[in-house]
């Protein structure tokens, strides 16, 4: 754990300053008062389901976070010539349009329903959803990895580094008690337990635990994109264009990937995202991020449950 603080520490007094750092908060402050309040992901992009437009709404949504407050960090630093390098368009759009067509993959209910119809279509579709992932993130960053990408960070800190994991199974159980405070709330339990329950036990003959448990691990797989995504190209990748620059925008990013869930689980995200982009940044992996993400959303899904029994 001492290795954590340290590492979290060592990075904060060589990026902080005042002004930058009150800057990107008050950023954040208008895009999440600006969502929460014209219910932009929920009302108005939503309203796109099913449409190819939808992916776009989504790449305008991550840009506008991403280079925002990119640009702030920038120009507070006077570091331009960050963004003369062609490599960096390249990398950032790329990964700004993986995130829109991640976004709006699932939207394509219609030919899913076709698929997935009869008694278990809910079942099969959000299962399906949560491993979608592999399509729209896995096969293409693994393709520009080895066409494009000269570093060498073992695909985007997928590395594991298994005597360095400790410390982060320590960071989930810190996280029960205020997980436990939240499943108190109204906005928590309207948007968990994650899983919907269908007849799809009923279905194939199983027990419901067997049924929930499988979307369970399907959900867990959904956590390993993002950080594949986030701390794992957005910061590890792309950490020889902009140093330490790499994550507050990938934070900023971030957050806006929250927007449609509770105000507090958004919020939450900054500070968790900005930590585990930290830890990526010195460790070069996304293993520890992976196991606090998918530990914590397994355990938001248990109090909610455990409240609605």
């Amino acid at each position: 754990m001492k290795a954590i603080w340290q590492a979290i520490r060592t990075h904060f007094q060589a990026d902080f300053r005042w002004d930058i750092y009150i800057s990107i908060a008050l950023f954040l402050f208008v895009i999440i008062f600006f969502n929460y309040s014209v219910n932009l992901e929920k009302g108005i992009i939503d309203s796109y389901r099913g449409r190819p437009l939808r992916m776009f709404w989504y790449f305008l949504l991550y840009a506008f976070s991403y280079y925002g407050s990119l640009l702030i960090w920038i120009g507070f630093r006077k570091e331009w010539w960050r963004l003369q390098n062609p490599r960096f368009w390249v990398y950032s759009l790329f990964i700004l349009a993986i995130l829109g067509i991640d976004g709006g993959f699932y939207a394509y209910h219609h030919w899913s329903q076709s698929i997935f119809k009869g008694a278990i279509y809910n079942y099969a579709f959000h299962c399906f959803t949560n491993i979608s992932s592999f399509l729209t993130v896995f096969v293409p960053l693994f393709i520009f990895y080895s066409t494009f990408d000269t570093q060498r960070h073992f695909f985007y800190g997928f590395l594991p580094k298994w005597h360095a994991l400790k410390p982060y199974l320590f960071l989930v159980v810190l996280m029960i008690p205020l997980i436990i405070w939240a499943s108190f709330q109204a906005d928590f339990l309207s948007s968990y337990p994650s899983y919907e329950d269908s007849n799809a036990d009923e279905f194939f003959g199983v027990s419901p635990i067997l049924t929930t448990l499988i979307y369970e691990v399907f959900y867990g797989f959904d956590f390993v994109s993002t950080e594949l995504i986030f701390r794992g190209f957005m910061v590890v990748g792309m950490s020889h264009l902009l140093g330490r620059g790499s994550i507050v925008p990938m934070v900023v990013c971030y957050a806006a990937l929250h927007f449609g869930k509770p105000i507090g689980e958004t919020i939450g995200s900054i500070f968790g995202g900005y930590i585990l982009g930290v830890l990526a940044f010195q460790t070069r992996s996304i293993w520890g991020g992976i196991i606090v993400h998918i530990g914590v959303a397994w355990l938001m899904d248990l109090a909610a449950w455990l409240q609605k029994i």
